[in-house]
């Protein structure tokens, strides 16, 4: 007899802009999401039984949003995907799991003559800060924040050698290559147990977000890169030296490639090795490395 083995629903693609307007000092804050909420509990007879009387319609999901965005503040993510995730769990007796992901996007404040703008802004990459959150019924919070979207590239000070060769391999070792990747970045928190723990700890989310943002910049720039996977490591570990109440690290990171062209063809142009200037950027295939560091039971 066949069975429901898992079953949630949700809203996705909610999009979500709020301003704050300081009147004192004249200055106004922008704040724009894309949000989704996911909700498990006891629905599965609307599944088997076509019974919508469990049903908290997706409609209403998004309402709920917009009224907890104007209710409460909205940054950061992790807070605002908290107060989210807790209302379906404290609000309706069935709904066990509410599973919540906030996607913010970058409105960077304009400089003009050398000024912040008190109320213009510009969107400077595709970069996003993400949080992800899940309410479970008698269980608590746990929050994943992320850094998405963060292209990087450096010309030089990378290299991959030493790798296994044997029948199948082609690649050259090489010793000074391009380096560009999309950073995915994540961290996992201790396991808040009420939305009051997720509060008092506000400033922290902020920190973290600063601080992995700087370490992966830095490392990224200043390392002498053997191979992307030690790379990242070095990474992982730095960002949980920083905050203690971070449990894990997590990266993926793309390898996007260039690849040197050979001129040699036109008149003996030297164009490879130490001449090469000109490089084919390629989209794919491309490399794909994870890495997911935790932090050593003491």
């Amino acid at each position: 007899m066949p069975h429901l083995a898992a079953v949630r629903y949700g809203k996705d693609n909610i999009r979500v802009y709020k301003v704050h307007r300081d009147e004192a000092a004249g200055v106004q804050t922008v704040t724009e999401m894309t949000v989704r909420v996911l909700l498990e509990g006891d629905i599965g007879t609307s599944y088997t039984e076509a019974d919508n009387s469990v049903i908290v319609p997706t409609d209403t999901m998004k309402q709920t949003t917009y009224l907890m965005a104007k209710l409460h503040p909205v940054h950061p993510p992790e807070l605002f995907a908290s107060i989210l995730a807790s209302h379906f769990t404290t609000t309706y007796a069935h709904i066990h799991s509410a599973h919540v992901k906030v996607v913010q996007h970058r409105w960077t404040r304009m400089q003009i003559d050398g000024e912040h703008h008190p109320h213009s802004f510009l969107r400077d990459g595709s970069e996003t800060r993400n949080a992800e959150v899940t309410s479970k019924e008698g269980h608590g919070l746990t929050i994943r924040s992320a850094i998405v979207g963060l292209l990087v590239l450096k010309s030089t000070g990378s290299a991959f050698y030493g790798f296994v060769q044997d029948e199948y391999t082609k690649l050259e070792p090489v010793w000074d290559r391009i380096l560009s990747t999309e950073v995915d970045c994540g961290w996992t928190w201790n396991l808040y147990g009420k939305l009051e723990d997720v509060q008092s700890a506000v400033s922290k989310f902020d920190e973290a977000w600063k601080a992995a943002r700087d370490i992966t910049l830095k490392i990224f720039a200043n390392d002498s890169s053997a191979s992307v996977q030690n790379t990242m490591y070095k990474m992982c570990d730095e960002i949980l030296a920083v905050e203690p109440t971070i449990e894990a690290v997590d990266y993926s990171l793309p390898n996007k490639h260039y690849f040197e062209i050979d001129m040699s063809w036109h008149k003996g142009l030297k164009n490879t090795g130490k001449d090469a200037e000109v490089y084919e950027p390629q989209s794919n295939p491309n490399g794909l490395i994870h890495c997911t560091v935790k932090r050593s039971a003491t």
